[in-house]
């Protein structure tokens, strides 16, 4: 009798092991690709919940049970996405492992204020910051800064990796740092004898070559035109300051009344740069900035066609003629 029972026990356990091994390792078939958010303190429980809803999994109780035996209980905040074939044990792989990612883009040319609103509305993201002054702000990202330094041009545009458990504060900080690395590389390349006294005014430089043109051809001679004028103390005359200045007033369009308003950011009526930069600059207005062109030219126009180019003149006479052909459409 005694062997007997020690064959039905170890038949048992035999079995059970079978029926466990093919829970665990026998994929079951889904209706296409799940995609699982894991928020932060979510326990294997809370996530068995989701995979059973989604009816990705044989059993709540059996993924909870094999989390534990196997040591797969604890799993990283984030979005993961499982395939339309997947067994229990592919699924406890799939949570130890990374989540998936989102993304984020920053677009160049845009606005500290665009840059918070943008990443405030971001999906799975603690906001910490929104609620901060500019200057609680820039000291969160920055313990070193000045107090009065302003945050604009300072954190650098592109597109940008993080995961549900991440706060803005980390994700500011990787663009602000990249941005001090790209605009030294862009300072320690710059040619001789340019009228900046200092990186933060070529950043300045920078984000005024980013709002005028966006045409790769065309950035290292607005450049050029800018450190002219700046070496002959010809005012910039630029709208793109004037519009920043005029903040929430500008509504698409920009009048002579703008032109005549002084602002600190007005350079039809302030000589030299404005006091900060007006957008975040790319790596290519960077570059120009600190690279203009050899050339002579002190205007520019817009040839106003499909090309986005502009047309660059030496002098006032030439740039007439210009406008003329190009924007007042009078031949040549």
């Amino acid at each position: 009798m005694t062997k007997k029972w020690l064959f039905f026990i170890i038949a048992a356990l035999i079995g059970c092991i079978l029926a466990f091994a093919a829970m665990l390792f026998i994929p079951k078939s889904n209706d296409g690709t799940q995609k699982i958010l894991i928020k932060k303190g979510d326990s294997i429980s809370t996530i068995s919940q989701q995979l059973a809803s989604k009816e990705v999994i044989y059993s709540r109780p059996f993924l909870v049970l094999s989390s534990r035996l196997l040591g797969r209980s604890q799993v990283r905040p984030g979005q993961y996405r499982l395939s339309e074939s997947m067994s229990t044990w592919d699924i406890l792989q799939k949570l130890a492992g990374n989540p998936d990612s989102f993304y984020v883009r920053i677009p160049e040319g845009s606005t500290i204020k665009d840059m918070r609103r943008i990443i405030k509305n971001l999906p799975h993201l603690d906001d910490t910051t929104s609620h901060l002054s500019t200057a609680q702000f820039i000291q969160k990202i920055d313990a070193n800064a000045p107090a009065d330094r302003y945050p604009e041009g300072l954190f650098f545009p592109d597109t940008y990796e993080y995961t549900p458990g991440m706060n803005d504060v980390q994700l500011f900080k990787i663009a602000y740092d990249k941005m001090q690395n790209e605009l030294q590389d862009a300072w320690d390349d710059r040619q001789n004898n340019l009228p900046y006294q200092n990186p933060y005014e070529l950043l300045i430089m920078a984000s005024i070559i980013e709002k005028e043109t966006a045409h790769p051809n065309d950035r290292e001679h607005v450049a050029a035109v800018f450190v002219n004028r700046l070496r002959i103390d010809m005012r910039l005359q630029t709208d793109p300051t004037v519009i920043y200045g005029m903040g929430e007033r500008y509504s698409g369009k920009i009048y002579r009344s703008d032109l005549r308003r002084d602002t600190p950011y007005n350079t039809y009526t302030r000589a030299g740069l404005p006091p900060t930069p007006i957008s975040l600059p790319s790596t290519a207005a960077l570059q120009a900035a600190g690279n203009p062109s050899s050339e002579k030219y002190l205007y520019f126009v817009s040839k106003m066609d499909s090309t986005g180019e502009s047309y660059f003149s030496h002098d006032l006479k030439e740039h007439n003629a210009a406008v003329n052909k190009y924007i007042r459409k009078r031949g040549n």
